[in-house]
């Protein structure tokens, strides 16, 4: 999400989920970009002002449950300069940037917050001294799963030195094997994109449901479906006919009259919106888990977004409606524990998506290039807009569309649970 700022430049932040060790999601790290080349950015901490933080929160906490907490990087000069105390101490947590160092001012600032009654959480930690001090006052310590590679030895020794009483967050998990051996070290909550890599399990056999949601998935991907068809498809689920009328009738529609026929909200909706809100809702609905509830979301936000790109980027001659597939098929592996060869053998796709999903062609780099926005990597998202002759601001602004697309989607394709 981006917010413009007078006298700055305009800021933009990504969100990564914090997982629990069931897996459940305990909270979200706000990234805000930091410089990279050809990036519009903040020039010096200075202007990462409390004013800026506070708007970026507002926006990127949209659709996150009020109970999750949020972890926001701290600089040294904003930690002084009081910036954490613009925050609602019930739900933030202030992270102290790794290079930021212990010395009377700084010290000073974090004793306060404490006082205040804010959670502190220590970044990148893996063994300095220099930061003790900050580790005696941190609530939670992260640690940098990349600095120890395969050094389990080396990773203990740190984990000895930091108290108990000290939540241990591992960040930059990449593996679901990772993910389980550092729960037998002691740590309790987990950072990186090991939710998102499929943890295969041979000879797993899908659910009635899930076959059923898929074997829906796959009429959706036709490109002859008839406007009675998918009334059918909905008027088959009960649940579904609610929920399309509970979107179609939310406040953000603003419609006068209330709309109660299947046929007439898909009339106003039209098949391509009809379509993909179907398609969201029966992805969402494919496992009940909180972690697949992420990937849902995830996997419907980088379809939405891929699909601007198609209809706003010159330098492809695909379909928009390919890369939405593309996007929100690209977890099913990961939501469904089974090779994506053998999700692709479910579902009638394109070419371009099949060979997307697998990981090669023109449609994967755009697939890399949502990726790259949902880890933070600046320089990679700069280097392939060029490719594309699109602006940072103009995909910084589709990005945040497709996630307020998203949210409206998913908040009310929910029944008896917690949106998405």
């Amino acid at each position: 999400m981006s917010v413009t700022i007078p006298n700055f430049e305009t800021v933009f932040v990504a969100r990564q989920p914090v997982f629990r060790a069931d897996e459940t999601v305990w909270g979200y790290e706000l990234l805000f970009r930091s410089c990279e080349d050809n990036v519009a950015c903040i020039t010096n901490e200075e202007q990462a002002t409390s004013s800026v933080i506070v708007d970026g929160l507002a926006l990127a906490s949209e659709g996150i449950p009020p109970d999750a907490r949020i972890l926001i990087n701290f600089s040294e000069q904003l930690l002084i300069e009081g910036g954490g105390f613009a925050l609602p101490k019930d739900r933030c947590v202030i992270e102290i940037l790794e290079h930021v160092k212990p010395n009377k001012e700084t010290l000073q600032a974090v004793k306060q917050l404490k006082s205040a009654g804010y959670q502190i959480a220590v970044d990148d930690y893996c063994g300095q001294p220099e930061l003790e001090s900050f580790i005696d006052m941190a609530d939670i310590v992260k640690v940098d799963m990349l600095e120890f590679g395969a050094e389990p030895a080396k990773l203990a020794v740190v984990i000895r030195n930091i108290p108990s009483s000290v939540t241990l967050l591992a960040e930059k998990v990449e593996d679901n094997e990772n993910f389980h051996e550092l729960q037998g070290m002691g740590f309790s909550l987990f950072q990186g994109f090991f939710f998102s890599k499929p943890e295969i399990i041979p000879g797993k056999k899908l659910t009635t449901n899930e076959m059923t949601k898929l074997q829906l998935l796959a009429e959706l991907c036709k490109m002859d479906l008839e406007p009675a068809r998918l009334a059918e498809i909905l008027q088959s689920d009960p649940s579904l006919s609610y929920r399309l009328f509970r979107y179609i009738n939310s406040a953000g529609m603003g419609l006068s009259q209330k709309v109660s026929s299947p046929k007439r909200a898909l009339d106003m909706m039209g098949m391509i919106q009809a379509k993909q809100w179907l398609r969201s809702v029966l992805l969402a609905d494919l496992n009940p888990t909180p972690k697949a509830s992420e990937l849902a979301y995830l996997a419907v936000h980088r379809a939405k977004f891929l699909e601007s790109i198609c209809r706003h980027s010159n330098s492809t001659a695909y379909e928009p409606d390919n890369f939405f597939m593309t996007g929100l098929f690209s977890l099913l592996d990961s939501m469904l524990s089974i090779s994506m060869d053998e999700i692709i053998g479910m579902l009638p796709l394109e070419e371009s998506v099949v060979k997307a999903l697998r990981g090669e062609g023109e449609v994967y780099e755009l697939l890399r290039l949502a990726t790259s926005y949902e880890r933070g990597e600046w320089s990679g998202i700069s280097s392939r807009l060029k490719r594309l002759d699109l602006e940072t601001l103009q995909a910084e602004l589709m990005y945040v569309q497709a996630r307020s697309w998203t949210q409206k989607m998913l908040g009310y394709c929910t029944v008896g649970s917690a949106a998405v």
